[in-house]
C-alpha cells in the first residue's frame, strides 16, 4: 500500500506548498530572514527601531464560518478573517503586527481551495504590514468530513515597554466610542447557520430582501482590520484602552479592559445595528440581551478616550474617513453592578422602531 491508499496525497499536498510560498512571498519584507519550507521561520527585529520592546501574542481561529464557506465555495474571506482577528488582537495592547503563522487542517488537500484561503490571507496580512511567514497545512482524511477544514492563526507583534495598554489608566468621566463592524465577523455563527439554514430554510444563494444580499454572501463579510485607522492614535497615547468586539459581545469584551473599581455606561440606540441583525432577532425571536452577549451587533472595536483627547481622536478618524459613534461613558462601579451597564434599546425591527 501506498500513503495516497490510506487518504494522505503528498503530491497534492507539495502542489498547495508551491502555491503558499508564492503568496507568503508577497508579504516578506527586509526583516523575514528565512524563505516558506524550513522547520522554522526568521524574523529579525531591528534594535535601531524598538528601545525596550515587548512582544505581543495571540492564536484564534475563525469557527463554523468555515461551513458557511465550504458551502459556498468562497474561502479568499475567511483567509482575511483570521489575520484581521489576530491584528485586532494584538492592536488592543498597543502592539504593531510583525509576523503571522497560520494552521490548516483539510479532509482532502485541495491547492485551488488552499490558493484562495492564502490569497485572503496574504493580502490582508500585507494591508496590516505584517509578514506571513510560516505554518501547517495538514491533510487529516479521518479528522474532517469531506470539503470541510478547520483554520486558526498565530500573530506576534511589538509595543514599546510603557506604551501597551493598562486598564488602570481608566477613569471615570472617559468617553466610549465605536468603530462599526461589517456584519457577523467571526463570532455567533453557530446560532446564525441553525436560525437561516434551519429555522428560516435558506439556500447559502437564497437571496434576501430584508438585508439587500444573498445571505452566504452577508455571511461571509471579513471580519474588519482596524489597526490601519487606527495606529496614528494608538501611537499618539490618546486612548486609554481598546476592546475587541467578538465572542460575547460588548458585555463579554469591554470589562476586559477596566479596572475593577468602574463600569462602562452603553447606550444602546447610539449605533445603527446592522440589517443582518435584525433579520437575525426577527427570524430567532431573540431577546435584546442575548443578542447583545452573542453578536457584536454593529460594533467592532470600542475606544476608551479621555475627554481632553476626544476631539484629536474624531479628527484623526474623519482624516482616515473611518465611521465612529460616541456610544457611553465609564463611571464610578457600584457595589454589585453588572460591569457594562445598557441604557436606552436598540433598533432591531424591520420596520425601524426600537424595540428594548
Amino acid at each position: 500500500m501506498r500513503y495516497a491508499d490510506a487518504g494522505v496525497d503528498i503530491s497534492r499536498a507539495e502542489e498547495a506548498k508551491q502555491r503558499i510560498r508564492h503568496l507568503a512571498s508577497r508579504t516578506f519584507n527586509r526583516a523575514v530572514l528565512a524563505p516558506i519550507g524550513g522547520f522554522g521561520s526568521l524574523f529579525h527585529l531591528d534594535p535601531k527601531r524598538w528601545r525596550d520592546p515587548v512582544l505581543v501574542s495571540s492564536a484564534d481561529g475563525v469557527g463554523t464560518k468555515l461551513k458557511i464557506a465550504s458551502a459556498a465555495g468562497v474561502h479568499s474571506t475567511v483567509g482575511a478573517d483570521i489575520v484581521n482577528h489576530c491584528v485586532n488582537d494584538i492592536l488592543t495592547q498597543g502592539a504593531a503586527p510583525l509576523f503571522f503563522l497560520d494552521y490548516l487542517a483539510m479532509s482532502r488537500i485541495d491547492p485551488g481551495v488552499v490558493e484562495q484561503i492564502l490569497d485572503g490571507m496574504s493580502r490582508a496580512a500585507r494591508q496590516a504590514g505584517c509578514a506571513l511567514i510560516g505554518g501547517e497545512t495538514a491533510e487529516m482524511p479521518d479528522m474532517y468530513a469531506p470539503g470541510e477544514y478547520d483554520l486558526a492563526g498565530f500573530i506576534v507583534g511589538v509595543v514599546e515597554r510603557g506604551h501597551q495598554s493598562d486598564p488602570h489608566r481608566v477613569r471615570p468621566g472617559d468617553l466610549l466610542i465605536a468603530l462599526p463592524s461589517s456584519g457577523l465577523h467571526t463570532n455567533g455563527y453557530s446560532l446564525a447557520r441553525k436560525l437561516i439554514f434551519d429555522v428560516a430554510r435558506l439556500k447559502p444563494d437564497s437571496y434576501v430582501p430584508a438585508i439587500s444580499n444573498k445571505i452566504a454572501a452577508e455571511l461571509l463579510k471579513p471580519h474588519r482590520c482596524y489597526w490601519p485607522a487606527l495606529k496614528r492614535v494608538v501611537a499618539r497615547g490618546w486612548l486609554t484602552g481598546m476592546a475587541h468586539i467578538t465572542g460575547g459581545g460588548i458585555p463579554g469584551n469591554l470589562p476586559r479592559v477596566l479596572p475593577r473599581n468602574v463600569q462602562a455606561v452603553v447606550e444602546l440606540g447610539s449605533w445603527p445595528v446592522l440589517p443582518i441583525f435584525r433579520y437575525l432577532a426577527q427570524i430567532g425571536k431573540i431577546e435584546t440581551d442575548e443578542l447583545l452577549k452573542t453578536f457584536n451587533m454593529g460594533v467592532g472595536m470600542i475606544l476608551v478616550v479621555p475627554p481632553k483627547n476626544a476631539k484629536k481622536v474624531e479628527s484623526e478618524l474623519k482624516r482616515r474617513r473611518e465611521r465612529f459613534f460616541r456610544i457611553g461613558r465609564i463611571e464610578p462601579a457600584p457595589a454589585g453592578k453588572p460591569r457594562v451597564n445598557f441604557s436606552g434599546s436598540l433598533n432591531i425591527r424591520q420596520d425601524g422602531s426600537r424595540n428594548g
